[in-house]
């Protein structure tokens, strides 16, 4: 048994708005993106490791990223590194791992965090969590980050939470609402009990598995029989044949958004998802101009862009705004700064071209 909470990291996405910077090959977790020398992976697990001992991470990644996790996590032993062989949603994801973790210790607490998240005030953060752990210790709660908006998003899912008790930073969660329109989320922004998603989660184990039980029971049948597997020999071969029955569902549809004891436990602490290009501008240093360069370039009456380019060759902009010019390794990518809806097409069509594209 552990007092210290265990931390679940899932990094098996693919990045594919970060496109052609994040590849299949090595998607954005995996990468320096904000040029510290840390990736986004190893900048989460050094932030956690505040809470948390090694031994109490759990990373869980798609099978063809193994090798990846090995490299930048070398902390790690093999049987803390969780291989998906297919991609089914945060559902199946968290379950894997909260399944064999409950079979470790039925008295542990988790916190499920995505690899890829910027925090920028950590200290505030380590605070935020804290709170969070205590407040999963009432048995069946599920607690939620939500993070104080500061302009209608629409890229984000909201929370909107009743009113608590004085001095109790457990706020129970009224409502869902996954990307809302740009006017709905002004409305969102206005009414003062709206928060976004950040899609970190804190949880007694044993609430999560009751909750899976509730509300999908398919996935809880499936991942009950992993009790005699997990830790084994068998459990590779377990989990292979459990991801070909499981369905594809997200944590937030398949039981935050079903479930009547859901919290959310507000923050603070400059967090970004790092969704898309657009994000990341936001976030970097700019010129007078409100552009990003990452490039050897001389600008011409441009404004609002994101240059980045992999090579010194001298780029030349004229009369472009709101632009993305990203030229990584075979790919030259030119398009409207904020047109993430369309990386799937492009990353789609680019793939008709051939695998080294992607």
């Amino acid at each position: 048994m552990q007092d210290k909470p265990y931390i679940v990291i899932m990094a098996g996405g693919i990045g594919s708005r970060f496109w052609p910077y994040s590849r299949n090959s090595r998607p954005k977790q995996f990468l320096d993106i904000l040029g510290t020398g840390r990736s986004l992976l190893q900048m989460t697990y050094d932030r956690f490791r505040e809470i948390a001992e090694p031994s109490q991470f759990m990373v869980v990644t798609n099978q063809g990223y193994l090798d990846l996790v090995i490299e930048q996590l070398p902390e790690l032993k093999s049987h803390q590194i969780l291989s998906e062989p297919l991609r089914k949603n945060t559902a199946t994801c968290i379950a894997y791992a909260a399944y064999k973790i409950y079979a470790l210790d039925p008295e542990a607490k988790l916190i499920v965090t995505p690899a890829d998240h910027l925090i920028l005030q950590e200290k505030r953060f380590i605070l935020t969590m804290n709170r969070a752990i205590q407040a999963s210790e009432t048995e069946g709660r599920l607690i939620t980050i939500g993070i104080k908006p500061n302009r209608p998003e629409t890229g984000y899912g909201y929370i909107q939470y009743l009113e608590g008790d004085n001095g109790n930073p457990a706020l129970k969660v009224k409502t869902f609402t996954e990307k809302p329109n740009i006017k709905l989320a002004k409305t969102f922004l206005d009414s003062g009990d709206f928060v976004w998603n950040s899609g970190i989660f804190v949880w007694k184990a044993k609430s999560l598995l009751d909750a899976f039980t509730e509300n999908l029971p398919d996935i809880a049948e499936i991942f009950e029989e992993g009790k005699s597997h997990f830790g084994k020999p068998t459990e590779k071969d377990f989990i292979n044949r459990a991801y070909t029955m499981v369905k594809n569902v997200s944590i937030d549809y398949g039981i935050m958004e079903k479930s009547d004891k859901v919290y959310v436990i507000l923050g603070d602490f400059g967090w970004s998802d790092l969704g898309s290009w657009h994000s990341l501008h936001e976030l970097r240093e700019k010129d007078e101009n409100n552009n990003v360069v990452e490039a050897n370039a001389l600008l011409y009456d441009t404004t609002d862009c994101y240059i980045k380019m992999d090579s010194d060759k001298l780029v030349v902009i004229e009369g472009l705004e709101n632009y993305l010019i990203n030229e990584s390794e075979n790919v030259l990518l030119i398009c409207k700064l904020g047109g993430e809806k369309k990386f799937r097409d492009f990353v789609a069509n680019a793939k008709k071209k051939g695998e080294d594209f992607v």
